[in-house]
């Protein structure tokens, strides 16, 4: 299809964690000084595919960061509709980015460093002038920060405390920090806020760590375990660090799970269950038992979410999760297995 003529808008697209938010804080200093109006939409992967769609048939400038389309017919849209001489617009480093999208020239994928680096670096790479470097140069400690965090390096600490200033305050409410003042050393007032909220967060994370539920999935040497917590041991903004923390640093001694799951009752009774994973099979398990009427679900391949109604209870997610994992390791070998199989016995 054909693209109006750009309207001189730039729209801004990011993840709404430490690593997506700093990438726009970047992007933010690098253009603010065009002259041009900016948007920025911080987002998740259940709408950036909507987000993408509507910037390109509008004809705006557009930078999308730490994201990356979801669905086929929206990288068979910009295939059709992007120039050959135009500058990419997508920079991200999620491997299954990479696998499906390294190829085209629209996107700059590098696995080796967060995605507020990856842009960084490519406006290094000789595509920025020197003004615009200079005003990126504000950015360059939080983009260090963001990238010891997202690959859990874990050498400056800082990063966990960043993380917890995008919780406490909300994407943006960090972005607007970063928009203000770039520079990422805390005020002795944040650093409080963050070192507090840390410190009581890491005896949520003992707490729920004793109450962890470990299931084996296949047998022997298979597909390994799942860990289950259930309901009231974890607080809203603990989910990435608390799975981060058992699926990247196991004991020692231990292998680390191929699936956490962590259910929430919600005030109404429904249930939320947030899912992580490696590899991508969280998002497995939610195309498995989503059935758009019972159990809703959504995310991406290594986050994702379940929702179940009032109905059920602990025991019944964690069989029907536990089911699905068997499900994916049998249709893996090659054997078939419908939801009524997956949901039977499950209440």
């Amino acid at each position: 299809m054909s693209l109006k003529t750009s309207n001189g808008l730039l729209h801004i697209i990011s993840h709404t964690d430490l690593d997506g938010v700093a990438a726009a804080a970047l992007a933010w200093h690098v253009h603010h000084d065009c002259g041009d109006p900016i948007r920025v939409s911080l987002t998740g992967y259940g709408e950036v595919d909507n987000l993408i769609l509507e910037t390109r048939r509008s004809g705006t400038r557009m930078i999308a960061l730490d994201l990356s389309p979801q669905f086929q017919a929206t990288v068979d849209e910009i295939d059709a509709s992007f120039s050959p001489e135009a500058p990419p617009f997508l920079f991200d480093h999620h491997a299954s980015t990479f696998e499906k999208f390294s190829n085209r020239p629209w996107i700059v994928v590098d696995m080796s460093c967060c995605g507020a680096l990856v842009y960084w670096n490519w406006l290094h790479a000789g595509n920025a002038d020197e003004s615009a470097l200079r005003r990126a140069g504000a950015l360059k400690e939080i983009v260090r920060i963001a990238n010891d965090r997202d690959l859990w390096i874990n050498e400056d600490p800082d990063g966990r405390l960043w993380q917890a200033m995008v919780t406490l305050c909300g994407e943006w409410g960090a972005f607007a920090r970063l928009v203000a003042n770039p520079d990422a050393a805390f005020t002795e007032s944040e650093r409080g806020a963050v070192a507090d909220f840390v410190s009581r967060q890491e005896e949520r994370f003992g707490r729920a760590s004793e109450h962890l539920v470990k299931s084996r999935i296949g047998g022997p040497g298979e597909q390994g375990e799942m860990a289950f917590l259930g309901d009231g041991y974890l607080e809203f903004g603990d989910t990435s660090d608390f799975c981060g923390m058992i699926l990247d640093r196991p004991k020692e001694g231990r292998t680390a799970p191929v699936l956490v799951a962590l259910a929430y009752k919600k005030p109404g009774g429904n249930w939320a269950v947030s899912l992580r994973s490696r590899g991508g099979l969280a998002g497995r398990v939610v195309s498995l038992l989503k059935d758009g009427r019972r159990i809703r679900g959504g995310g991406h391949g290594d986050a994702a979410a379940l929702y179940f109604p009032p109905n059920y209870n602990e025991g019944g997610i964690k069989d029907s999760i536990q089911a699905a994992l068997a499900a994916q390791k049998e249709s893996s070998s090659g054997m078939g297995v419908t939801l009524g199989d997956l949901l039977k016995g499950s209440s």
